[in-house]
């Protein structure tokens, strides 16, 4: 069992941090409930299992084979970050008080495009292969893993990362239910621009 919370130690880890992902998956539960918050969380989830488990089968291998890619992926990354931001600015201008009385869960057919939205954009970051890889060589230097070790590492991260994505979409959602539809105009459009604050970071790093 050791492994298993070394595994949630580590999906907190990678997961709490507030970033771009973070934001969005609030915002997502502001704007449009705790359902769709929590399918975006998800998404970000199964990304950070995805790269856990590739880490922990072949770690160093795989970080060295992206390398050459790392100038690409972060592009991209920027990219879709301006992008996302300016979207979720547009979606923050509809939220009026007119609008407060209708629903503001997703519908099942919206629900798959937001998990597997959040699902690309975070695995746009393959730092988080680096991480697990990291913790997966150093723990490595103590002591012989077994299979069963990692098997329960991964889950224990991926549990811990759901858990904590849930958590913001509980957040969003709840403020969706509790706040003003001003003050949610206000706070969407104020987690947009830090997400383009973001994209612009990336640009800013990569032509210096």
């Amino acid at each position: 069992m050791t492994a298993f919370w070394e595994g949630v130690l580590a999906g907190y880890g990678i997961a709490i941090p507030v970033g771009a992902i973070a934001i969005l998956i609030v915002d997502m539960g502001l704007r449009r409930g705790f359902l769709s918050g929590f399918m975006a969380g998800a998404g970000a989830a199964t990304a950070d299992f995805i790269y856990a488990l590739l880490a922990v089968i072949a770690g160093a291998t795989l970080a060295m084979a992206l390398a050459p890619y790392a100038l690409w992926l972060q592009i991209a990354s920027a990219i879709v970050l301006l992008a996302l931001g300016a979207f979720g600015l547009r979606q923050a201008r509809q939220i009026d008080g007119g609008q407060d009385a209708k629903p503001t869960v997703e519908n099942n057919h919206g629900l798959p495009r937001i998990y597997l939205r959040f699902l690309g954009l975070t695995l746009l970051n393959p730092l988080t292969i680096a991480y697990f890889g990291a913790l997966i060589l150093g723990r490595d230097a103590e002591a012989t893993i077994t299979a069963a070790d990692r098997l329960v590492f991964v889950l224990g991260a991926a549990l811990a990362s759901l858990s904590w994505q849930t958590l913001l979409a509980g957040l969003g959602a709840l403020a969706n239910q509790h706040l003003s539809p001003r003050f949610q105009r206000m706070t969407s459009v104020a987690g947009n621009l830090i997400v383009i604050a973001l994209g612009l970071r990336i640009i800013i790093l990569l032509v210096t």
